[in-house]
């Protein structure tokens, strides 16, 4: 009786000391979040664009769902929408946008978020390089829309199959005025894709700035973790093209002899 005691005192105490050690996850923070609303036939078009974060350094946010809910004037619920969102690396940000048709005129929109999966990732944060963005030019449509074109690059050593591409426009107080995703297909090691991007009806204001970011597909870390895992590209692909000097400088003056006024010691 005693040993069965003992080895159940110790089951519990190893029970205990694991759970103490379990990390306590902070839910993901809503950076920023807009919306619009935009009369159409047949009923009303919500665009909304968001900004998140998840403040945990070591772990993915997967599985997240965003439950985009619109009311009338009165309070009622007159659309929602379920929208599943693309892995949050860790201590990272995720852009999001979308849309949804309405039968009757919401006058309030809010975005409200699902409890994620956390799952540990396999590298240091650092080794989670974001995709590159380059010449990133915005215009606008007509009276209700704009178009954001620009380029998308693939840091690491293979290819990645697809990427979600968002951008988020703001006002010159960089109050968030609304946002869209546009999809390109795989992008080679160390290769770009252009991406073009229509914002639909962002909310009032004069758009005085553009950000863009990209992240990998799919509701769990393995894409990201694939690509990060592989490794970076080497700072240089291809062979110096200059001729190599004649001498060595280096060399030559370590074997200079000394100069005719080196003092000398005397014999």
């Amino acid at each position: 009786m005693v040993g069965a005691t003992t080895a159940s005192f110790l089951l519990v105490g190893c029970s205990s000391e694991e759970a103490v050690k379990k990390p306590v996850m902070q839910p993901l923070a809503v950076v920023d979040q807009a919306s619009s609303i935009v009369k159409a036939a047949g009923g009303y078009v919500v665009h909304w664009a968001g900004l998140l974060r998840n403040p945990n350094q070591w772990h993915f946010g997967e599985n997240t769902v965003a439950s985009v809910v619109a009311r009338d004037s009165a309070g009622k619920e007159v659309m929602r929408f379920d929208q599943p969102l693309d892995a949050v690396p860790p201590a990272g940000k995720m852009a999001f946008s979308g849309e949804a048709r309405a039968e009757r005129q919401p006058t309030d929109v809010k975005i409200e978020f699902k409890p994620s999966n956390w799952r540990e990732a396999a590298r240091i944060t650092s080794a989670f390089k974001p995709f590159p963005i380059s010449n990133v030019f915005t215009q606008k449509l007509g009276t209700q829309g704009y178009q954001v074109i620009g380029q998308v690059g693939n840091p690491y050593s293979l290819a990645v199959s697809g990427l979600a591409v968002t951008s988020l426009l703001r006002d010159s107080a960089g109050k968030l005025l609304g946002g869209g995703t546009t999809y390109v297909d795989r992008v080679g090691p160390g290769g770009r894709r252009t991406f073009v991007i229509t914002v639909d009806s962002p909310a009032a204001g004069a758009v005085r700035k553009t950000d863009v970011t990209a992240r990998t597909w799919g509701s769990t870390r393995s894409a990201y973790e694939e690509l990060v895992l592989a490794g970076l590209l080497p700072a240089h692909l291809t062979k110096p093209k200059t001729k190599p000097f004649v001498n060595d400088r280096a060399r030559e003056s370590a074997a200079a002899p000394a100069p005719a006024s080196a003092p000398t010691t005397p014999r």
